[in-house]
């Protein structure tokens, strides 16, 4: 029985000692735990129910969710040295693979760390980067273009231990007299643009009317040709009728009074012309 009892307390001690001691966590899904053991990085444990040595191990939780860095109104300075602030937020994960997790904790411990030692300082030197390749003018007009090369600029930042998935410029604030100006130059710009399509539509209205033009006047032209050419080939026809009628009366001299004939009513004229002769009656 004593020796029972030893058996039942020794379990009981374990027991109360892996309470104690911590000796069960968990981790959800989205996160990763580091296992540091004795001041080492033991294992990478992933979502699930675990157990660490009580008063040994210790498990650091490292999410691996999206994470939002707000960067509110930074100074930046334009190709044309002017300034401005810009209030944009990045968005970011940190890779889930072991060896990346073991890094990120090596060297930063936890993502805030990441964050202040490294991220926010990098996106800010290569955010004014681009902001210096682009006038106060074009970064007001062209803020979708600004957007992406931002995003590019930021893309690979985080020597692999994180992957930024995207960023959001949501104000970028000039002086008064810097925006009054861009919207001038807008504006006028805008003028230019109109004046040039009224330009062209009145070009092109122009070259309508001068094709209209010219199609109306081959059309009368062929009109002419074709009516001209219609002419000729009458006068053609005529022509060769009244030669061919010649050429027959030379060959027959009897054709005229034969024609005569044939259009003679068979009526005599009731009334004659002194010393006339009688139409179509020769005897002989």
């Amino acid at each position: 029985m004593g020796k029972l009892g030893l058996i039942i307390g020794g379990i009981v001690a374990i027991v109360v000692l892996s309470v104690l001691g911590g000796s069960f966590y968990t981790v959800d899904e989205g996160e990763r735990a580091v296992v540091v053991s004795q001041g080492k990085i033991a294992a990478i444990a992933g979502p699930g129910f675990h157990w660490k040595k009580p008063f040994i191990d210790d498990a650091h939780t490292i999410s691996v969710r999206t994470q939002a860095v707000e960067f509110p109104e930074e100074p930046v300075y334009t190709a044309d040295r002017q300034t401005a602030t810009v209030t944009f937020s990045v968005n970011y994960s940190a890779v889930p693979a072991d060896a990346e997790v073991t890094t990120l904790y090596r060297e930063y411990q936890t993502l805030d760390g990441f964050e202040s030692r490294a991220l926010k300082r990098q996106v800010r030197e290569q955010i004014k980067n681009v902001f210096g390749t682009f006038t106060a003018d074009t970064a007001i007009r062209e803020r979708g273009r600004l957007n992406n090369e931002v995003a590019a600029a930021i893309a690979n930042l985080g020597a692999g231990l994180v992957k930024v998935e995207g960023v959001n410029i949501e104000n970028i604030n000039f002086s008064d007299a810097v925006e009054a100006a861009a919207e001038k130059r807008a504006q006028a710009e805008m003028n230019v643009q109109t004046e040039k399509q009224n330009l062209e539509r009145e070009k092109v209205l122009a070259q309508t009317k001068v094709t209209q033009a010219q199609a109306d006047a081959d059309s009368q032209l062929a009109v002419a040709k074709a009516n001209a050419e219609a002419t000729r080939v009458q006068g053609e026809a005529d022509a060769a009728a009244l030669r061919a009628k010649n050429d027959a009366i030379k060959e027959s001299p009897n054709l005229v009074e034969l024609t005569k004939a044939q259009k003679w009513d068979g009526k005599l004229p009731t009334s004659f012309v002194p010393g006339s002769a009688t139409p179509f009656l020769s005897i002989k």
